[in-house]
């Protein structure tokens, strides 16, 4: 059960009133300003908020759409509507654009938290310890730009979209020379081999493109289902931090077969990016403006068309060159 309260002029409310009639609503005046506040079950709040959008223009500051989460409420009749809601419910658009919001400024701290991930992930790889590498996986923040990448691609946000693939390259640029740079100190002072943990990342096989499809997919579908973001997170993150550690390594060691690495790390952001924004489509996240939707679908066919050339480019690469 959500709370929904809309402040707009009283003479707009009267045009309201179509849409929140089969919910409990009720209605003051505020300094002139009229305010409903009505109590909407969880399943029937993108349909109403899409129907609000429509009736109200929310280019003045006037008028506002807020909706919460009550910590209860006591009512015979909205305790029996809510066990008559239906099973299925779709999040807000507006609830994931806040979380996608989140992603937008780059932090420093997830930052500090990259490079630490990656010096872990660094020891597990040259200790054959896939105890190690997971851990680092847990602490590696790779799911955030690209779940908000694709969600600003989905409603069309481009300068979003394109500070996201700039956060998501920053972070594996930072593995990556991390990798390098400890790798050529570590070189001066131990012997250092290529484990089998190291080894498994220099398989470039194009089924893996697919995989990273899927779990691109199944991580935003989580995202927008309110599952935890720890599982997605350590699942995205064991799709790009031990390849891209990796190729470092690789660079530092082996320079001239360390190609397997690097493309397997691209397979894997690639595939991530597009199982996203097929989760975006399957989900219908589209924005609620109709000039707005039309430019986002645009935007969201041309990255998509994009992202296949580069899985397509990738995959004969790995056959063929690797």
């Amino acid at each position: 059960m959500k709370k929904l309260t809309v402040r707009v002029n009283p003479e707009k409310a009267k045009n309201l009133s179509e849409v929140l009639e089969d919910h409990i609503v009720y209605e003051t005046n505020e300094n002139g300003i009229a305010k409903l506040v009505a109590y909407i079950p969880d399943d029937a709040v993108d349909d109403i908020l899409t129907e609000l959008h429509k009736r109200i223009d929310l280019r003045y500051k006037k008028n506002i759409i807020e909706v919460s989460s009550p910590s209860f409420v006591i009512s015979s009749v909205l305790s029996k509507a809510d066990k008559n809601k239906k099973e299925e419910e779709k999040t807000p658009v507006e609830q994931l654009l806040e979380h996608a919001n989140t992603y937008y400024h780059f932090d420093k701290d997830k930052v500090a938290l990259i490079a630490i991930a990656s010096i872990i992930a660094l020891v597990g790889l040259f200790q054959n310890n896939v105890t190690i590498v997971i851990g680092a996986m847990l602490l590696a923040p790779f799911v955030g730009p690209i779940y908000a990448f694709t969600i600003n691609t989905a409603v069309g946000k481009g300068k979003c979209a394109v500070r996201n693939l700039s956060q998501i390259g920053l972070y594996i640029s930072i593995s990556f020379l991390i990798s390098l740079i400890s790798t050529l100190i570590l070189e001066t002072r131990f012997d250092l081999a290529l484990t089998h943990e190291i080894m498994l990342r220099l398989d470039t096989n194009p089924v893996y493109i697919l995989m990273a499809v899927m779990l691109g997919l199944a991580a935003v579908v989580s995202f927008s289902k309110s599952i935890s973001e720890g599982l997605a997170g350590v699942a995205i993150a064991a799709a790009i931090l031990p390849p891209a550690v990796t190729a470092g390594i690789m660079v530092a060691i082996v320079p001239h077969e360390a190609f397997n690495a690097i493309i397997l790390t691209f397979q894997n952001v690639i595939g991530l990016m597009a199982g996203g924004l097929i989760a975006t489509i399957v989900l219908d996240i589209v924005p609620r403006r109709d000039r707005e939707r039309t430019f986002a679908r645009k935007m969201l066919a041309r990255m998509l068309i994009a992202l296949g050339i580069m899985i397509v480019a990738l995959a004969v690469v790995a056959v063929f060159f690797t």
